[in-house]
């Protein structure tokens, strides 16, 4: 690598490996190794493996997840557009596995973009349960919002909030939090030589004040017996075991699961051994850190609080409180860097691009999905819910489950009503599935993202291999004749049809007479 690495972190790490020191050192000569994860909400893994054009190697702590080849360029093929996989580097896979998420969970990434935790996580979920996702920072929420669009996650909330916010808003709520924590980015080095021309001597401190204040608002927010994972992407003992230390020390009711010298994770350092590791020298990955951190199931002093769905009025006040605090003098400002991309810090995964943009903040709920609860769309003229009804009864036979949440004329369906947002920053509440414009529903991309071509009353797939699908992803008309469209009884030809690649849902399409009239957003086109 070209950038020259801190004196005062070599001399830390020497310390700290001994006569393992020169095979750490030497990691500094390797390339970095790249990898993907297949999206396994739309794909198996056995059936991504049997597709991919290029060869795999299986990442040991991940099932899901493949070294590629030096040179390998995944985001350049049509599989990556339609979401069948996630570009992550091998290290960053390992804490979401250590989380242990089960279908019908409810999951809070407390600091989560890009996304590449978030939509491993989702797959795991299965679109049972609930993932909140968040980010303190606006510009990063953007790429989050994407990538969870891109991945077909319909059971995901985004927020831009801080941690003490979302705590207050759900407390003793979560049967699982992620943190992986903002951090010094030591393990990142190899990867990103800007980071190693940003760190100081007193970097690690700086951050291990952050860190400290972000477990313990996660910890408010985790139900009693719930797990809680967090993670790094440094070397610094003050942001890994010394941090963990105090916070078991400050919290009996938490205990440590020893996952540390467990295959291939390494033991913790002193006085943590029992958290795991992921060294340079010894595995194919960057450098990582993890604690897994479990509650003992009592109440304790923690005040008890009413469930957050059943929309209290105690809980609704208590979030209208949350409006009146500033964010600006929070000491929990992440200072991640972001490039014009939106791309985030230390080098982690995805290739990250802008969201679709809908509005943040309260929305108006209607009643439940099919009811036609009235309401004055942006033009001011009067608009029912059953327009929407209507076109999604005609489009994929009933309606999704979930709560109704308009946003000005955006509709999305979430996992949560509308009172357990109230008060909170929020980029997505849920699955995005429209918009009325001029007394129509018009089908937003993250709805065509998540269905499978069978729940569609019209569908059509495009061949990967033989440049359709990158003609469609360019954002080119397409001739497409009609006994090549997938049509369910009753049904006629025209009209919105899933775009599918190989099979595999990307898009809308609006077909009439022969042509495919492309609807692909232009901002996630083919370059």
């Amino acid at each position: 690598m070209a950038a020259q690495l801190p004196g005062v972190f070599m001399e830390r790490m020497k310390e700290l490996l001994g006569p393992e020191y020169e095979q750490f050192v030497e990691t500094y000569k390797q390339h970095p190794y790249g990898g993907i994860r297949a999206n396994t909400l739309k794909i198996t893994v056995d059936e991504l493996q049997r597709r991919i054009p290029f060869e795999l190697e299986p990442i040991p702590w991940c099932p899901s997840g493949f070294y590629t080849r030096e040179g390998v360029r995944p985001g350049k093929h049509p599989y990556y557009h339609a979401g069948l996989y996630y570009i992550q580097e091998p290290s960053a896979m390992a804490p979401v596995e250590l989380l242990e998420v089960q279908p019908g969970d409810r999951v809070l990434d407390l600091c989560a973009a890009p996304g590449g935790k978030s939509t491993q996580i989702a797959a795991k979920l299965q679109g049972e349960g609930l993932l909140v996702t968040n980010d303190l920072h606006p510009e990063r929420t953007k790429a989050l919002a994407k990538n969870l669009e891109l991945y077909g996650v319909r059971n995901g909330i985004v927020l831009n909030e801080s941690p003490e916010r979302i705590a207050a808003a759900f407390p003793r709520f979560f049967d699982r939090i992620l943190i992986d924590a903002p951090c010094s980015g030591e393990g990142m080095f190899r990867k990103d030589e800007d980071m190693v021309r940003q760190w100081e001597p007193g970097t690690p401190s700086k951050y291990a004040e952050m860190q400290r204040e972000i477990l313990q608002e996660a910890a408010a927010a985790l139900k009693p017996g719930g797990t809680m994972v967090y993670s790094t992407c440094t070397f610094a003992p003050e942001e890994d075991e010394e941090l963990v230390a105090g916070f078991l020390a400050g919290h009996p009711q938490f205990s440590l699961i020893p996952v540390g010298g467990t295959g291939p994770f390494a033991a913790g350092q002193a006085p943590l051994k029992g958290a795991a590791r992921l060294w340079p020298h010894k595995v194919k990955g960057e450098g990582h850190f993890m604690a897994v951190l479990r509650h003992d199931g009592s109440e304790g002093a923690e005040r008890e609080t009413e469930r957050v769905e059943t929309g209290t009025a105690e809980n609704v006040k208590a979030r209208k409180a949350l409006r009146e605090r500033s964010l600006s003098a929070s000491p929990r400002s992440k200072a991640a860097r972001t490039d014009a991309s939106g791309r985030a810090d230390h080098g982690r995964g995805g290739k990250e691009g802008r969201g679709s943009g809908h509005g943040s903040g309260s929305g108006r709920a209607g009643t439940g999905p099919g009811s036609p609860s009235q309401r004055t769309g942006g033009s001011g003229e009067a608009i029912t819910f059953a327009v929407y009804a209507d076109f999604i009864q005609e489009l994929l036979g009933s309606q999704p489950p979930g709560h109704a949440i308009w946003f000005g004329d955006h509709l999305y369906i979430s996992p949560l009503p509308r009172e357990a947002l109230d008060g909170l920053k929020t980029v997505r509440p849920g699955w995005y599935v429209g918009q009325i414009n001029r007394g129509r529903f018009i089908p937003g991309h993250p709805l065509a993202t998540a269905l499978h071509p069978e729940e569609c009353s019209r569908s059509v797939s495009l061949s990967s291999a033989s440049g359709e699908a990158v003609s469609y992803l360019k954002g080119e008309t397409l001739s497409i004749p009609a006994e090549r469209l997938s049509i369910k009884d009753g049904h006629s030809a025209k009209g919105y049809t899933l775009v599918c690649i190989d099979g595999f849902s990307a898009g809308w399409g609006k077909w009439q007479d022969g042509m495919l009239k492309n609807e692909y957003p232009a901002g996630w086109r083919w370059t």
